[in-house]
């Protein structure tokens, strides 16, 4: 994939001139001549398939109206949407037009379908006589080929007030082919002064009109709206997209309170904003409190991604959260992703649809035990889930399990092994933890491994801010733990802390 430029992300307007027109809606432009751009939030592709991939965008030229509709009025409007192979968008392949309606936010979902695999294009849409910037996007390769290999970089946890999102703006440098985002996209809380950034408003967010608005604050950050515009997204969310720790239906605490309607309609409201401000495909749309989100995005025959939500279904974490020793960890009845979303899992593995089975996911999956127990917020806290989940693997002949994982804002890769309890277990799978973009501050670069003694499968530690970039041939996994030394500061350099391999049928990291 060749670089993208500079230009091609503010583009924009510049494109209009020398280039294929999008179709003019004259009615809509002469009546709204004077609207001020609608496009702050910048625009977004993702959920690849060898013949189409899912465009976004979201009207809002006052992003942060406490309504939540950024400053759109009660009317739909037209918007028009262009494909092209080339960014002076000579050679349009698709164009369409999609009505933003206002119950949407004004938010566009547009399946741009009719296109090559594994090819690169570009894409813009034109809404109230404006245009949006550029964006690049790509299908994944023909069921049954390899294709090209792919360059994907995947990071989690996005806190606003923490720090300013380089991590963001240096994955976009790199022109990944996708990216994917494991959870925490936005914080629930409240601003909190002395913090690098604030949030907007004045209390932790509860209600569908507040999801919409920190959605908005956060998608109005350039780095953030660089790294959409650079490559397809594939997007899972964690706890804080709705609150802290959540447990399927049971929450954290009673904080703030809420009744168990209002708990209803919060998680309703949360799960309509995180389909609205992402590049889902209407089959992932919110239904009331819930939203169906496990999938699996096959990558031509090179790599199959199992996309798992380990928020919705889970059993309560065992004997009240936080970090103990609990033996109710261990029961059998217990399950992580819950029981229909381990046998989807185990069926999608045995189908063995790609070199690589690579399964994006929200928490720690190795053991991790220190000298207070483990994390029962973890795969810790459902050991017996995970069990049968690896095991699974083992049975069905899995040659290249890898597990990605986000949620604990450090850097971390593990061999997973068949018996926690041997140290001398086979190895049978891999895991990559990327850090966080900002969450948990600058950090201090540490790679001093934690509690490595008891758990000698840890290989990796590092505790700065950043991303995992990994190379996916048929061959090999290079996976590159990428940070910054700081996020306090805007711009921060991004260098290389550790590498690792994973070659094909050997699971387990190799040091570079």
């Amino acid at each position: 994939m060749k670089p993208l430029s500079r230009r091609t992300l503010v583009l924009g307007g510049l494109a209009a001139a020398g280039a294929t027109a999008l179709p003019a809606h004259s009615s809509v432009i002469t009546a709204t001549a004077a609207v001020p751009y609608p496009f702050q939030l910048g625009i977004a592709s993702g959920e690849p398939d060898p013949s189409s991939v899912v465009l976004w965008t979201r009207l809002a030229p006052v992003p942060l109206n406490a309504d939540g509709h950024g400053g759109m009025a009660n009317a739909d409007v037209v918007v028009d949407w262009q494909v092209a192979g080339d960014e002076l968008f000579t050679t349009v392949v698709a164009s369409g037009s999609v009505t933003a309606t206002y119950a949407a936010a004004h938010s566009v979902h547009v399946i741009a379908g009719g296109l090559n695999p594994d090819s690169d294009y570009f894409y813009r849409f034109r809404a109230q006589g404006h245009l949006s910037p550029v964006g690049r996007t790509r299908t994944t390769p023909a069921l049954g080929a390899a294709g090209r290999d792919l360059l994907m970089a995947f990071t989690s946890c996005s806190h606003y007030e923490e720090g300013y999102f380089t991590v963001y703006r240096r994955m976009a440098e790199d022109n990944p082919g996708v990216i994917l985002h494991l959870g925490d996209y936005i914080y629930e809380y409240g601003p909190t002064a002395g913090r690098t950034r604030l949030h907007a408003g004045t209390a932790e967010i509860t209600t569908l009109a507040e999801y919409r608005v920190r959605y908005a604050q956060y998608k109005t950050d350039p780095d953030l709206q660089a790294a959409h515009a650079v490559a397809p997204w594939i997007v899972v969310p964690d706890d804080h997209e709705v609150e802290n720790n959540r447990a399927g239906n049971i929450r954290e605490n009673n904080v703030p309170a809420l009744t168990a309607a209002q708990w209803t309609a919060r998680q309703a409201g949360a799960y309509q904003a995180y389909y609205e401000n992402m590049p889902l495909r209407p089959a992932q749309a919110s239904n009331g409190a819930s939203i169906p989100l496990f999938r699996r995005i096959r990558w031509g025959n090179l790599a199959t991604f199992h996309m798992l939500d380990t928020r919705q279904y889970r059993d309560d974490q065992a004997c009240g959260d936080g970090w103990k020793v609990c033996a109710d960890a261990d029961l059998a009845s217990r399950s992580l992703p819950g029981n229909a979303q381990e046998s989807w899992l185990l069926d999608g593995l045995s189908q063995h649809q790609g070199t690589w089975d690579i399964i994006g996911q929200q928490v720690f999956f190795a053991r991790r035990f220190n000298s207070t127990g483990a994390s029962m917020d973890s795969w810790d806290g459902y050991r017996a889930s995970r069990a049968r989940i690896q095991q699974g693997w083992v049975d069905r002949g899995v040659r290249n399990p890898l597990v990605l994982t986000g949620d604990v804002h450090r850097a971390w890769a593990s061999n997973l092994v068949a018996d926690y309890n041997n140290p001398s277990s086979a190895v049978i799978g891999t895991e990559l933890v990327t850090s966080s973009v900002t969450s948990s501050g600058d950090g201090d670069g540490a790679t001093t491994i934690p509690d490595v003694g008891t758990n000698p499968w840890l290989k990796f530690y590092n505790n700065r801010r950043g991303y995992v970039r990994t190379a996916i041939s048929p061959t090999q996994v290079r996976a590159d733990f990428r940070a910054v030394a700081k996020v306090s500061e805007h711009g921060a350099a991004a260098s290389t802390v550790k590498s690792f391999v994973v070659q094909e049928g050997q699971p387990g990291l190799q040091a570079v």
